[in-house]
């Protein structure tokens, strides 16, 4: 059984259908990019798994639990949240907090985790993103590269069975993407299933175990990242690949 099925996800802002019906099946350790133009509804999409936004109407089967994602509980949520990690696009971290306060404030807050044992978690995840000689570093002390990976490791720290990834990089200068982009691809080859939502077609191909393509609020297309790129089906898909690599 998949570990995160979602089905007939609907979501609509104003006039605009942005989600129309999506299915979605994830295994555990699969890295899924979420490929599509702009506006195609790929961050509302993450947004509506992880319910930042509420959807309309569909279910989510999350570790064998089906719920109702228009009218899901509150404390379900915030039990489905503790599974879950969630990487911004633009970082969205504390600007007055430092690099380890900033991995340990969920820890201790939302977990209730001695000051102690929470610095010792954040301290192995700054490690784990290359980070620990940063630790007492604030935002502003620290590349746009960097405080992305201060940002991976505060979703690391809570243990995630699965983490949703935001456009990571496309706010970052073009020589720090690499930086954040190596911290994903060993995720990856450690086994951490995640979502990306992308624009990095190298992470895609060679990162990716599976590639979803979206375009006006459907999945025009799933496939396996190698045969996504070396045969695509769609004539819609076979455009939006040819645009994209020249």
């Amino acid at each position: 059984m998949a570990m995160l099925a979602v089905k007939e996800l609907k979501k609509q802002l104003g006039n605009t259908q942005v989600l129309d019906g999506i299915d979605l099946s994830i295994e555990k350790g699969d890295v899924v990019a979420v490929l599509g133009p702009s506006g195609a509804g790929k961050t509302t999409l993450l947004r509506c798994l992880n319910f930042l936004e509420k959807a309309d109407s569909g279910t989510l089967t999350f570790d064998e639990e089906t719920f109702n994602l228009h009218s899901i509980h509150k404390k379900d949520i915030i039990r489905l949240r503790k599974k879950t990690g969630f990487v911004f696009q633009n970082y969205n971290l504390f600007r007055n907090k430092t690099a380890l306060q900033n991995v340990t404030e969920g820890l201790i807050v939302a977990r209730k985790m001695k000051k102690s044992e929470a610095e010792s978690v954040a301290l192995s995840m700054l490690e784990k993103v290359g980070l620990a000689d940063k630790k007492d570093r604030y935002p502003h002390q620290l590349s746009g590269g960097q405080q992305q990976r201060v940002a991976i490791a505060r979703s690391l720290a809570t243990n995630p069975e699965i983490i949703y990834f935001d456009e990571p990089t496309s706010a970052l200068d073009p020589e720090l993407i690499g930086e954040v982009l190596s911290v994903m691809k060993r995720l990856a080859e450690e086994g951490m299933t995640m979502i990306v939502v992308t624009h990095e077609l190298y992470f895609a191909q060679n990162v990716a175990t599976k590639v979803v393509f979206i375009d006006g609020g459907k999945i025009i297309e799933s496939a396996s990242a190698k045969d996504f790129f070396k045969s695509p089906k769609e004539p819609r898909t076979k455009d939006f690949l040819r645009t994209i690599t020249h």
